[in-house]
């Protein structure tokens, strides 16, 4: 009896990676290695479980996959790559050189509802900045993603620079509590201003502080907007918060870069750990982002390292879908014919000089041989003595 397809399901939230679409992310997985090598970055590879306590103070608890070790100890899924390595960073690697530049591929799981562009399981590459502060590691991080969704052939494609610590400010002059603050940047991530006014309302915060960040949160485009935000900030901390992304913006400038990017104050991310400048690079036609980063100065310190970082992921699954299509690899040659060690020492030759090589392992008849071609796209058949003969 065989068995109906319909019974054979996957989890809501993964899906199956067939060759072709396995192909084109090995293409682009092998040029990013060349790209992020080249700016000095090296790879590290983390593991998929790590302890939940680990990871919860990142990421949102009913987010979080996890289960139970024979020991009664609870793991969880990594959310993300980027709080297993700064583990990994602060446990073996703290006697390093500072700056440690890492890159990265590797799946994250987040349960949470799925939608077009948002699954449980993700395929993410980034790197990571680690040791380095100020503005330079900030431009080298927007930069490099610039380069790397420039590489990766999206034709069309911008990249938008927030600020967490010009919000905090805004929230704090504000009057917002502090227990509070993540249920407003939660308000202002999802960009419900109308919720974010009749909140701050119930709690009888200063009007005025309302419309000035309302107006801020509203502010987006080039150059124009770090002065116009420059208006209404009202301490010394935002301040430098605008100008450290004047210095950015001029390092961008001077790599010819600028063109790529723009403000927009609304910009938070969704994970608790970013603590100053964030951003998110989006793709024409496409209604989310392909990355996303930002700086995290005190991640690190929970795993005893406190030093500063900064780094991005690129969303492989998302940015495929705005890649060119590709011709999926071909076979060069089928080989059949003549003994089976006669067919595998000719297969290896051919594959000696570069050539992609079938070996028969059916004892194909010519004519059964010419159609498995046609199916395969093999574009030749070599045949060895007697079709069919026995080794």
């Amino acid at each position: 009896m065989v068995p109906n397809p319909a019974v054979w399901q996957i989890p809501t939230g993964v899906r199956d990676v067939l060759p072709k679409e396995a192909q084109r992310r090995r293409c682009l997985e092998e040029s990013l290695c060349g790209l992020f090598a080249s700016w000095g970055y090296r790879e590290i590879i983390p593991p998929s479980l790590e302890y939940y306590e680990q990871l919860k103070s990142s990421s949102a608890e009913e987010q979080l996959y996890k289960l139970i070790d024979p020991s009664g100890r609870i793991l969880a899924l990594r959310p993300d790559l980027t709080t297993p390595i700064a583990r990994m960073v602060a446990t073996h690697l703290s006697n390093d050189p500072l700056p440690i530049r890492l890159y990265y591929f590797g799946n994250a799981f987040r349960y949470e509802v799925t939608q077009a562009g948002r699954q449980r399981e993700f395929h993410q590459a980034g790197v990571e900045l680690i040791g380095a502060a100020g503005t330079g590691a900030d431009a080298e991080a927007i930069a490099l993603a610039v380069e790397a969704i420039t590489l990766a052939g999206v034709a069309d494609f911008q990249v938008g620079i927030g600020q967490v610590a010009l919000t905090h400010g805004l929230l704090e002059n504000a009057g917002v509590p502090q227990h509070l603050v993540k249920e407003f940047k939660w308000l202002m991530a999802r960009k419900d201003y109308v919720a974010l006014e009749n909140r701050m309302s119930q709690l009888g915060l200063p009007r005025e502080r309302t419309q000035e960040i309302l107006e801020i949160l509203s502010l987006r485009g080039g150059l124009e907007v770090l002065l116009e935000a420059r208006a209404l900030v009202r301490t010394p901390a935002m301040l430098r918060a605008i100008e450290d992304l004047e210095a950015v913006y001029q390092a961008l400038e001077a790599l010819g870069l600028a063109k790529a990017v723009f403000f927009d104050f609304s910009i938070l991310r969704d994970l608790d750990y970013y603590t100053g400048i964030v951003f998110e690079g989006y793709a024409a036609g496409l209604g989310y982002p392909i990355c996303g980063g930002g700086r995290y100065d005190r991640l690190l310190g929970k795993f005893g390292l406190d030093v500063p970082a900064v780094g991005f992921a690129l969303g492989v699954d998302r940015l495929m879908q705005v890649l060119p299509s590709m011709d999926e690899e071909k076979i060069d040659v089928l080989i059949i014919g003549g003994s089976l060690p006669e067919r595998l020492v000719e297969a290896n030759r051919l594959r000696q000089q570069g050539l992609a090589v079938e070996v028969d392992i059916l004892e194909l008849s010519r004519e059964e041989a010419m159609r498995y071609m046609t199916g395969k796209q093999i574009g030749q058949l070599i045949e060895l003595g007697e079709v069919g003969e026995d080794a």
